[in-house]
Formats: structure tokens, C-alpha cells, sequence
């Protein structure tokens, strides 16, 4: 007789995978926000998204709390933390949410641009909302133990070049293209790395990261705390590498994290960040990216391209879904 508590044991006794549930509303915020890509006005296609996703999570049998999300708007309720999204029944969560991780992307129709929600078990996530700003540090599994947000990124390279077995001339870090990397982006390249600038949406350069066979083998630099979060998440199914450190824009922020009760000048490693082995993460592609493909229009079908991650499983599915156009856009717009 085979124990049950094998390597096996997920195979013998499986459960309930929520995130194939979740699918559904990030499909649907992804495909309400196809109407205004490329069209200029973000907030448009923001309001389109959110109102989509919100509509489909209280269809899922759960009981979810937003820890991480849009915050309060003052019309039409909206993601905002601390609302209480799901039919109230199921597993109790909490949620980090983003209709669209890249509204200036998606108003640009530019790539890269995601409709994302992370979860983990109920009071697992760290709330870090009242700090918008974390330095983050993410590879794959080969930099556990290995690399360190409090080194010298040259140091870093070098130590995981030689833990991928690679010279540090054949890595290639991803970095949101922003004034404040200027120093980090020539450093990177004068240790002898490459860099693959991004636009926004650092979720995507992080999971990216983490994964095999991609051509991304460190995401690094500040960019949205909860980015960090959600990333975090993805990590975990991902078997990845992440430290993340408040970074507060100024004094007032600083004291407003540490009331919040963050910790500032402190590294957090990838189980404070989400103190839980049963996370998922869903990710729709609005726009064309490395990670997934963006929603087609394909006569009267729509396709989205969707990724599902499980860290209790280490399961990552990819779901491609075709939908009739006629039942979710409308084309007067």
C-alpha cells in the first residue's frame, strides 16, 4: 500500500482550485477594457474593468476581503480596501486586485498590460497600501539563498550568473523605466548585464523573472508596493526568489506606514510578504505581452489568454477561452 502522504498526496486527494473560478472575472474585466485601448483615457478603461470584475466575483463561492485594491472612488462602489467581495460562502481570503495592472498602457495600446487578482488564506497578506512605493528584488528559484536586496546589484549578478551557470553577460534584468533607475539601470549594465526596460506593470517583469524558459532572469527596483504583494503571490506558485523593502516617497508616508504598522528600513522576505502556502494567482492579458497574449477580436469571437498559478499545488495552467463577441462588447462604442 502507497501512504497517502507522499509526493503524491495532491494527486490522491485533490481540492478545490479557486483560482479557476477567479478566471471568469479577470476574463471579463480584460475583455470590458477592449473598447478603449489605444483610445487615450485610462480612467475609462479602468472604470470598464473594475465594474466588470467586481460584477463576477460576487458570483464565486467565497468569502473575500480586499487587503490590496483600487481604493475608495467617489462614484459607484469600486475595489477599495477593506470591501467584501464573493457570495459570502466557501473559503474566507484575502485579495489583492488590479482590473488592470497598466493604464497607461492599455490607453496607449501599448503591451504588457494585465487584468490581475492574487489570494491567499484570510489575514496571510500583507497590507502595505498605506506605503505606495517597495524596492523589490525577484528571480527564480536559482537566487534563494544566493542574491540580496541589501547588495550591490553587481554583487547580485555575479552571484547568480553563477548559480544559473551563465556569464553575467547573458542575463538580462527587467526594470521599470523610470528617472529614479537611472544609477540602477548603469550599474546593471556596467557589472556587464543587459537590461530589459519596462514601460509599467512590473508584475509581469517579475513572474516573468521566476519563470523557465523566459529571457528575464531578475526583476529589480522600486516600483508599486502592491505590485509587491501581488507578485508575491505569483512567487509562491512559481517556487521564485522575492525580498521587498518600503521605500516611502517622504516623512509623512514613512510615519503613515509605520502607524499602519509596516516595517520601514527592513527587508521582507517572500512569507511576510504572504505568510501562506495556499495562494493563487490569475492574470488576463489585455494588451500583447510576454506573459500572456491580450483579448483578440476575431470576427464574432473574442479570445482571451489567461495564466493560473497555485502554490499548494505548484500547478501553472494556461487558459485560452473564445466568447461570443454579441453577449460582451458593444460595438457603438
Amino acid at each position: 500500500m502507497v501512504s497517502t502522504t507522499d509526493s503524491a498526496s495532491h494527486y490522491r486527494h485533490p481540492d478545490r482550485n479557486l483560482a479557476l473560478e477567479l478566471v471568469r472575472a479577470t476574463e471579463a474585466a480584460a475583455i470590458r477594457a477592449v473598447p478603449f485601448i489605444g483610445r487615450g483615457d485610462k480612467n475609462a478603461a479602468d472604470k470598464a474593468a473594475v465594474d466588470a470584475m467586481r460584477a463576477f466575483l460576487g458570483t464565486v463561492n467565497f468569502d473575500g476581503r480586499v487587503v490590496i485594491g483600487e481604493g475608495e472612488k467617489d462614484e459607484a462602489p469600486m475595489l477599495y480596501n477593506g470591501e467584501a467581495v464573493g457570495n459570502g460562502s466557501g473559503p474566507h481570503c484575502d485579495m489583492a486586485v488590479d482590473p488592470i495592472d497598466g493604464t497607461s498602457l492599455t490607453a496607449a495600446g501599448r503591451q504588457n498590460a494585465l487584468s490581475v487578482i492574487a489570494v491567499s488564506d484570510r489575514g496571510t497578506m500583507l497590507d502595505a497600501s498605506s506605503v505606495f512605493y517597495m524596492d523589490k528584488l525577484v528571480t527564480g528559484a536559482e537566487g534563494i539563498g544566493v542574491v540580496d536586496i541589501r547588495k550591490p546589484i553587481g554583487e547580485n549578478l555575479r552571484a547568480l550568473a553563477k548559480a544559473k551557470g551563465k556569464k553575467v553577460e547573458d542575463l538580462t534584468v527587467a526594470v521599470l523605466d523610470r528617472p529614479r533607475h537611472e544609477k540602477l539601470i548603469d550599474d546593471i549594465r556596467a557589472a556587464g548585464a543587459g537590461t530589459r526596460l519596462m514601460l509599467d506593470g512590473d508584475v509581469a517583469g517579475g513572474i516573468n523573472a521566476a519563470r523557465y524558459g523566459t529571457r528575464i532572469d531578475m526583476c529589480v527596483g522600486t516600483g508599486g508596493s502592491p505590485e509587491g504583494i501581488v507578485t508575491a503571490c505569483a512567487l509562491k506558485g512559481l517556487g521564485g526568489f522575492i525580498q521587498g523593502r518600503m521605500a516611502p516617497k517622504d516623512d509623512d508616508e514613512r510615519q503613515k506606514g509605520i502607524d499602519a504598522g509596516l516595517k520601514m528600513d527592513y527587508v521582507y522576505e517572500a512569507d511576510e510578504l504572504v505568510n501562506s502556502d495556499n495562494t493563487f494567482f490569475v492574470a488576463t492579458g489585455v494588451t500583447d505581452g510576454g506573459l500572456v497574449d491580450g483579448v483578440r477580436r476575431m470576427g464574432p469571437i473574442i479570445r482571451t489568454s489567461s495564466v493560473v498559478l497555485r502554490s499548494k499545488s505548484g500547478t501553472i495552467r494556461r487558459i485560452s477561452a473564445d466568447h461570443l463577441a454579441e453577449k460582451w462588447l458593444d460595438d457603438e462604442k
